[in-house]
């Protein structure tokens, strides 16, 4: 009972350690923010009245000052305090650091880089830019920045646990500001070659000034990422993190992205050409930022399809199950509206125009995401062999199936509730098809694409199980005679056989003294006879008898036994 006593008191020493860096970290976090709130107020007065500093607003110059006079004081003690701590190698690798860390550099970069930003793009035709704002709060993150930017690059002190996520927080939050504001910019140019200029608003602000504006975005955004992708050293980083960022983002927004956008630009074309039933300018209206979001959305996903290409095997592998999926869904969305507008079409041949549009932009899907799909899925280049079948496909076959499968329930239950509530109420205005044809759309589609992934899984599983040797096994339990060491042994013939092993030991060894001539082989030699000699036996039990050498080498004898079961056995 009392050998209890010392492991209950570590356990209560280190879950008191652990709470007591959650509360210093937190601590530190809110009065780091305090303090920078109330250092931004005082500098947005300062900039703005000049030497008048509580002349209008004197709740908040009080609520600066004391932001600024006591949190910032206290926060700079804390933070000495933990400084020091940080001497001591069990501080440095807890994991409060890094998290704290990490906090501080994503809110910090966040908040000084759209408040940079903001201001340099205040003052793109406007007659007076408030500046003094984004560029008070501006300074205060930017320096917030830099110093916790230092301490996590110091070379004794920085964390060791989540040291890559500040890198992998700049790299996406830089991309997805640069994209964003990129496609913007773009759609917008494209949206007035293609349309020509028009004015929403009377005195609103010209197209270029709203494109100028975009630019400056976009510009600092991949200005943010370049810096955290090439300089932070976040392409070198081979990490886990790492990878899912590049996946979550390069991959699978910008596809979908692209696909989207894609997607649009035949939709509008096919509109073009089939359904013109309203104005021309309406008509075009989506084509500029369709083709801009396909346009930037394809130039990302390919540099990380090709900058994945130098990373693992694994991440590759997830690259092109990623984007499969991702185009997956587009086809099969596509499908699932084109049998929704056909059945339409059945129950009134004589349609309108939103029928037609209906139709037209479940093909538009379709076009898109099915040869993306081809091309990256490769229908007809399967794993025919257990070999062949890379890591993660069964999981991609099974989340596919699962998703699809949820989704075609829900769908046949909608079915159901439409079929139900024709046959029951008197609901009038619409035949049984139309009131099922959308959810039936979406069942039909949904189900074939969980049949298909169901039918490669259990393909794929039949090959598994038939290159698995438990599953071939001709012998069901093994009782093995031996002196040497059971462990190699009974491993070797589970794995080679699939049997049950029971061990006895040889009574002859004299304990671990083996008798005078009896030499056995080496330990890798002597698994390798034993697994030899049950190699073609087939049996339900057998007897393995390795017994005392002539010579140099064990002498193995393997005697299949017959089960006794209901005969009675005579003397």
């Amino acid at each position: 009972m009392n050998s209890d006593v010392p492991t209950t008191i570590s356990a209560a020493g280190s879950a008191q350690l652990t709470l007591r860096r959650l509360i210093v970290y937190v601590l530190l976090f809110a009065l780091v923010l305090i303090a920078a709130v109330g250092l931004s107020g005082l500098l947005e007065r300062l900039f703005s009245t000049g030497a008048v500093l509580a002349s209008t607003d004197v709740a908040g110059v009080a609520r600066s000052l004391a932001f600024t006079l006591i949190g910032g004081p206290l926060a700079a003690l804390l933070w000495w305090v933990v400084w020091k701590r940080l001497d001591d190698g069990a501080e440095r690798s807890s994991v409060g650091w890094g998290i704290y860390l990490s906090a501080i550099y994503a809110v910090s970069l966040i908040a000084s880089v759209t408040a940079f930003l903001g201001m340099a793009a205040s003052f793109i035709g406007r007659a007076e830019p408030q500046w003094y704002s984004p560029l008070s709060d501006g300074l205060v993150w930017a320096g917030i920045f830099v110093w916790h930017r230092w301490m996590w690059r110091h070379p004794v002190k920085h964390p060791v646990h989540l040291e890559d996520v500040p890198a992998v927080i700049g790299l996406v939050f830089g991309l997805a500001v640069g994209a964003v504001a990129a496609i913007t910019a773009l759609g917008g140019l494209l949206d007035v070659a293609i349309r020509g200029y028009i004015s929403l608003t009377p005195g609103g602000d010209a197209w270029w000034q709203s494109a100028l504006r975009a630019m400056v975005w976009a510009i600092g955004g991949s200005m943010v990422w370049r810096w955290h992708w090439l300089r932070g050293g976040a392409r070198k980083l081979d990490t886990t993190l790492v990878d899912v960022a590049l996946i979550g983002v390069g991959i699978f927004a910008a596809g979908i992205t692209a696909l989207g956008g894609a997607g649009v630009v035949v939709f509008v074309l096919l509109r073009t050409a089939f359904d013109r039933g309203e104005p021309m300018n309406e008509l075009l209206a989506p084509l500029g930022p369709a083709i801009a979001a396909a346009a930037v959305g394809a130039l990302v996903w390919r540099y990380h399809r090709v900058s994945g290409a130098h990373r693992s095997v694994a991440t590759r592998r997830a690259s092109r199950l990623v984007t499969s999926g991702v185009a997956l869904a587009a086809a099969a969305s596509g499908v699932g509206v084109v049998i929704n507008a056909s059945l339409a079409m059945a129950v009134s041949p004589l349609a309108g125009s939103g029928t037609r549009t209906l139709l037209l932009g479940g093909i538009s899907s379709l076009v898109v995401g099915g040869p993306v799909w081809w091309r990256a899925w490769r229908p007809t280049r399967q794993p025919r062999t257990a070999d062949t079948i890379p890591p993660g496909r069964r999981v991609y076959l099974v989340a596919f199936f699962g998703i699809s499968a949820v989704v075609a329930l829900i769908a046949l239950l909608v079915v159901g509730y439409r079929l139900f509530e024709f046959l029951l109420g008197e609901v009038t205005g619409g035949s049984l098809l139309d009131r099922v044809r959308a959810p039936l759309g979406l069942l039909v589609a949904a189900g074939f694409v969980a049949a298909y992934h169901f039918a490669l899984w259990r393909r794929e599983h039949v090959l598994l199980a038939a290159a698995s040797p438990a599953s071939a096994r001709t012998i069901d339990h093994v009782t093995m005679v031996t002196a040497a060491d059971p462990a190699p042994l009974s491993k070797a013939i589970t794995t080679a056989t699939g049997a049950q092993v029971t061990v006895w030991k040889r009574a002859d060894a004299g304990g671990t003294t083996l008798p005078a001539g009896v030499v056995f082989a080496s330990e890798p030699e002597l698994v390798r006879r034993v697994v030899a000699a049950l190699a073609g036996v087939a049996a339900e039990r057998v007897l393995l008898v390795i017994g005392p050498a002539d010579g140099q080498v064990a002498r193995i004898e393997v005697i299949p036994l017959e089960t006794a079961r209901s005969s009675r056995l005579v003397p």
